[in-house]
């Protein structure tokens, strides 16, 4: 497609952002619906600067927003949604009728991947491990719309993980309880669970035998999530389907991410199809 005077563009706001895969998969979106648009890469150290010169051009559409910049973009934002508030980051920026709003797509991407995975929520003890940025997104989404009855917070930064749990019973109404992540905390909460999610980077590429679970805790009637998606099949989610669980791999996370963006940013249904095979291109 020609690049005019009239096309928009996106891009992701970061520091890196040499490693992102998100400029191949948006541009082959809009490439596929033929619209008028482009996708780039900004390596960013100020973000105020930033905002504001993307700001004063006419044909910014909005942005993705990754590390380190997911708090700190938040002051110079005109609106954030409050799923977005509540979790304290955002990952989309959307520029509209002279506004520049911030959402948090991490948040609504594991929803979807979760339900699209078949993961029944509603009614469901819910286990998640880590406290992180992604462990935070994901709790408040789950508070927020998936209807569970109860949520487990497992993680090793007491501290943090302390903290997660008291900003979402004092935000939520769901019931949380939360310890440290280790083998008696799995051990209580894992027979009785019927969702798993794990939001640490272990297991990650190029450390790609490790796990925070023994294979030994893992049931039938548990569905599990893993955020890691390289390598596709963590040693977790090996593990996991081994012992018959319902399996969910991270690459589908970060898929519904990008589509919630890109339907934000276009008012268009995402050509999921075409955005999946992109991104799975890079992992075979």
């Amino acid at each position: 497609m020609e690049i005019n005077a009239h096309t928009q563009f996106c891009g992701v706001i970061g520091n890196p952002v040499e490693h992102s895969l998100s400029p191949a998969i948006h541009n082959a979106a809009f490439q596929n619906l033929g619209l008028n648009c482009v996708y780039l890469a900004w390596k960013v150290e100020a973000i105020g600067d930033a905002i504001k010169g993307l700001r004063a051009l006419g044909n910014f559409r909005g942005a993705s927003v990754t590390i380190p910049h997911k708090v700190s973009a938040m002051p110079f934002l005109d609106h954030v949604e409050p799923t977005a508030r509540h979790i304290g980051a955002i990952n989309t920026i959307v520029a509209g009728k002279g506004q520049l709003t911030g959402y948090n797509t991490d948040a609504t991407g594991a929803l979807r991947a979760l339900q699209k995975g078949g993961a029944e929520l509603k009614g469901r003890h819910i286990v998640i491990l880590g406290s992180g940025g992604a462990a935070r997104a994901i709790t408040f989404a789950l508070a927020a719309e998936s209807g569970a009855a109860k949520l487990s917070l497992l993680g090793v930064d007491d501290k943090e993980r302390s903290t997660l749990a008291a900003d979402v019973r004092s935000r939520t109404a769901l019931a949380v309880d939360e310890l440290h992540l280790d083998e008696a905390a799995l051990g209580k909460t894992l027979p009785g669970a019927q969702v798993l999610i794990h939001c640490t980077p272990i297991g990650m590429s190029p450390k790609i035998d490790a796990t925070c679970v023994p294979a030994s805790f893992l049931h039938p009637g548990l569905a599990v999530m893993d955020i890691v998606y390289n390598p596709r099949e963590t040693k977790l989610l090996k593990d996991a389907r081994l012992a018959g669980c319902k399996t969910i791999p991270g690459l589908e996370m970060f898929l519904n991410q990008a589509v919630a963006q890109f339907e934000l940013w276009t008012g268009q249904p995402a050509p999921v199809d075409v955005m999946r095979t992109v991104l799975e291109s890079r992992f075979q």
